[in-house]
This record gives C-alpha cells, structure tokens and sequence, in this order.
C-alpha cells in the first residue's frame, strides 16, 4: 500500500456545474434559479426563516449577565501549605509557585486545613478562610 494510490471512490467527485455560459448548457441565463422571487436574488441571509418569527426570538430569555461583574482567581487554604512557616504570601508569590495563572484579583477560600502560620496577602477572603488562618496564628491582610 502506498499513499500515491490513493484517491477517492467512484462517484464522490463531481465537475463544478458551470452557470451563466449560454442556453445550450442548460444553465445559462437564469443559471437553475427560477424566475424572480427571493431564492432567485443573490442575498438572503443564511438565518432569514421567511419571515416567521425568529428562534433567536422565539426561545425564552432568562437571567441577567452583569458585564462589570469582577472575577477572582481562587485559592483553597490547604494549597498554602507549601509554603514555610512565617512567610509573607502574597499574589505574586502564588503565581510564581503556579498556584494562580494569569492577572487579577485573588480570593483565599476555606477548604481544607492551614498547618503553619503564615502572613497571607489577598484581594479578598471568605469569612472560613480568614478563622482558619487566624487558627494557625498566621494573619489575612486585604491588599
């Protein structure tokens, strides 16, 4: 078996039809259009349902998407534990130990457990995650 063989079955390739090239090719003036009417235009928009209402309007709206809404990179309290004890915890440092990726405000969350105290510095925590740094005699600053 070689790959310079190979071509498509029988029947799977067809010429292009050719219109506009005379009465005799039995495609010419018209082009297999019809007479006038709107498949016999050159524009119709691929969505134009003819009228009828469209789906877009059809289906039910639902809820609202607010574009102001303000997005966190979360952080779990228990992914801070690879950090040594008393050490200053701040974006930057979460980002370079890959915890977070990309820009942004970050959110410390309350899952799991803090085992060392540590100085955590952050856009935002959940009222378990502050308690639980708080347990470990570390502190939770807002930046």
């Amino acid at each position: 078996m070689d790959l310079s063989i190979l071509k498509p079955p029988p029947g799977a390739v067809h010429r292009k039809k050719r219109l506009g090239r005379g009465r005799s090719s039995g495609h010419g003036k018209t082009c297999g259009r019809g007479q006038k009417g709107q498949k016999a235009r050159s524009k119709v928009a691929p969505w134009f349902e003819g009228g009828q209402m469209p789906l877009v309007r059809r289906i039910p709206k639902r809820g609202f998407k607010r574009i102001s809404k303000e997005k966190y990179l979360i952080v779990n309290v228990e992914q801070l534990n690879i950090f040594k004890e008393g050490q200053v915890v701040t974006p930057e440092v979460l980002r370079e130990r890959g915890l977070i990726k990309g820009r942004g405000k970050v959110k410390v969350l309350g899952q799991g457990k803090l085992h060392q105290p540590l100085v955590v510095r952050a856009h935002s925590f959940s009222k378990k995650a502050e308690s639980k740094i708080r347990e470990a005699k570390g502190t939770a600053e807002v930046i």
